[in-house]
């Protein structure tokens, strides 16, 4: 997407360039899905911000399972899902994140998998209503492989009973996000590819001197190898940060591979004011941030945490500005 004619061969020819400068070989995997060419054929594209901060300013209680909101109060995750969209989204999440086995079983939840990530996709799908895309959120299964807390063959029936819940309401694709353990994305990925929807993998870099390293030391270029093996059609960095680290490592990430890439940052670093959690950057702060994630290659542009319609907004104003504009041309 980036040239941004947002041709395959565009993507290649900048992938090559990057060569020169990063020493590792591009991975190139045929056979995008047909709607991530079609998204991406324009340019820059827009997604959402974060859920949590307004699905509590709605009254989610600290501590509460934001996924059960699906059941029990629907409008107010509507309620987020369409201001979203007439902030300027293109593509918008679902209330999907946690709605995995693991963490629904903490809540007794566990025997509603299947009926909460249905409504998820429903509720963001009306929300939409062909306003905008709906790709469903598949986060975090919240066990740890590598300290045997959880088999890989639990964490992939895991993985599976989930999207086979979320496909069945019919969601434009998918998104494997938060991940910090490759293992796991590449679990979710897996089971996301059966589904036949567009299917995007997101790691979280955030250690290392740079913070450019997922917890398990996973590289951009190891990340990538990994997740396009796994099979996606977009690969990703979200969270863990804030947006002034994430055009390094968006850039690292589109020199190694000719997919499309995803990046949400945070709202810069969070603070502790009062007793309570804040981010203080400013959705104008963190748009001065997008000609440069444009520059380095990314084609789908949102939010994490900290961020509210009002970062989309912005986003957005920045994309459609003539200075930005000039920027993401060969």
């Amino acid at each position: 997407m980036v040239g941004w004619d947002g041709s395959p061969t565009t993507l290649a020819l900048i992938a090559e360039v990057g060569l020169t400068s990063h020493p590792t070989s591009v991975a190139r995997e045929p056979n995008v899905h047909p709607l991530i060419e079609e998204l991406t054929s324009a340019g820059p594209v827009v997604t959402d911000g974060s859920w949590g901060v307004l699905l509590q300013q709605r009254g989610l209680a600290a501590g509460a399972c934001p996924d059960e909101l699906n059941l029990s109060d629907p409008d107010k995750v509507e309620g987020v899902a369409r201001e979203y969209v007439e902030a300027g989204s293109q593509i918008i999440l679902t209330n999907t994140f946690g709605a995995n086995r693991f963490i629904l079983s903490r809540h007794g939840l566990a025997e509603k998998v299947a009926e909460i990530n249905r409504a998820g996709v429903e509720i963001s799908r009306r929300a939409a209503a062909g306003r905008a895309r709906v790709f469903a959120s598949i986060g975090p299964s919240g066990v740890l492989l590598m300290t045997g807390e959880v088999t890989e063959e639990e964490l992939k029936a895991a993985f599976a009973d989930q999207v086979a819940a979320v496909a069945e309401a019919g969601p434009d694709g998918i998104v494997v996000e938060t991940m910090s353990d490759p293992a796991e994305a590449r679990a979710a990925v897996v089971a996301a590819r059966t589904t036949g929807l567009p299917v995007v993998g997101c790691l979280v870099f955030d250690s290392g001197a740079d913070n450019d390293r997922t917890m398990m030391g996973t590289t951009p270029e190891q990340a990538v190898e990994q997740l396009t093996d796994a099979g996606a059609d977009c690969i990703g960095a979200n969270c863990g940060q804030g947006i002034a680290g994430f055009p390094a490592i968006c850039r690292r990430l589109h020199q190694a591979t000719d997919r499309p890439i995803w990046i949400k940052a945070n709202a810069g670093l969070p603070k502790v004011v009062d007793g309570r959690t804040v981010f203080e950057q400013t959705p104008e702060q963190f748009a001065e941030y997008v000609p440069q994630l444009v520059e380095a290659g990314a084609a789908f542009i949102g939010g994490c945490c900290g961020t509210s319609p009002d970062f989309v907004r912005a986003i957005r104003e920045k994309l459609d500005s003539s200075a930005c504009s000039s920027s993401h041309r060969l």
